[in-house]
């Protein structure tokens, strides 16, 4: 079908505030009324391939959330938030993009519809999920966690030789191992002490509860994605327990999983930060 003529049939059949025109590339854009959080416009592509129609944004949706965040990155909660909601809209991810395939002619217009509500509803993720970045990451592991099918409990509590009550951030099990979880999270250098202070405590005061060797493994896991973090900070929590990194994915599930657990020590002195 000609552009033109594709252009003419979207512009009878969608609502009056919806433009189409030729995409610079191939096929049809359509502005839609709706607009991006900063007030960007939703596009919509509409292309002809094979003898039916393919929808998408080109990655505009995707696009503009990962520049809200300053890893350039989604989270795992993100992408677990667009995967619902592009499933209930019936909307593929592939990559960055959003797409509908296989739309014959008569379907044009519902499917511009849905495509435009979808990129509306991926770019207001970053309302769901923006909090301060301990409490995003904290989410991210969970859903990580879960995904890989451990069993989790979040904010674990226990109380510590002092009498102190800790609240682990994860506790999870396997058929063979039992392993608690601090996350230290901050995109400020001014916040790793204090951190690091809470959890070195806590792995101390925590120490007398049954050791690595009866299946109890201590893992302070670092969000290692901002650089705020130094070998000198790794070396304190790795007195006490077993290091682990966010952008090691698979290590960390060896470990949790039972593989490379660095025993913790038994009645060494608390390190002074």
């Amino acid at each position: 079908m000609n552009v033109d003529v594709m252009c003419e049939r979207l512009s009878q059949s969608l609502p009056p505030l919806f433009e189409c025109a030729p995409a610079p590339r191939e096929g049809v854009r359509v502005r839609t009324p709706l607009l991006f959080p900063d007030g960007g416009v939703i596009d919509v592509f509409v292309l002809e391939r094979d003898g039916a129609f393919t929808i998408t944004d080109f990655g505009d949706a995707v696009g503009w959330l990962e520049l809200q965040s300053y890893s350039r990155q989604r989270t795992v909660k993100q992408r677990a938030l667009i995967e619902d909601t592009c499933h209930t809209l019936g909307i593929e991810v592939e990559g960055s993009q959003l797409t509908l395939k296989r739309v014959l002619s008569p379907n044009l217009a519902d499917a511009v519809l849905r495509m435009a509500q979808a990129e509306a509803r991926v770019a207001d993720v970053w309302f769901t999920t923006r909090q301060s970045p301990w409490e995003s990451t904290v989410d991210d592991v969970e859903v990580w966690l879960k995904s890989r099918s451990f069993d989790v409990e979040r904010g674990y509590r226990i109380a510590g030789r002092s009498n102190r009550n800790w609240d682990i951030d994860f506790r999870t099990k396997t058929v063979t191992r039992e392993s608690w979880v601090f996350v230290l999270s901050t995109g400020t250098r001014g916040a790793t002490r204090r951190i690091l202070e809470h959890v070195v405590t806590g792995w101390y005061d925590l120490r007398h509860l049954r050791s690595d060797d009866e299946g109890l493994g201590r893992i302070s896991l670092f969000d290692d994605r901002a650089d705020v973090w130094t070998d000198e900070d790794f070396g304190l929590v790795e007195e006490q327990s077993t290091v682990a990194r966010w952008t090691r994915p698979d290590e960390l599930e060896k470990i949790l999983s039972g593989g490379n657990v660095k025993p913790a020590p038994s009645q060494s002195g608390l390190t002074l930060l």
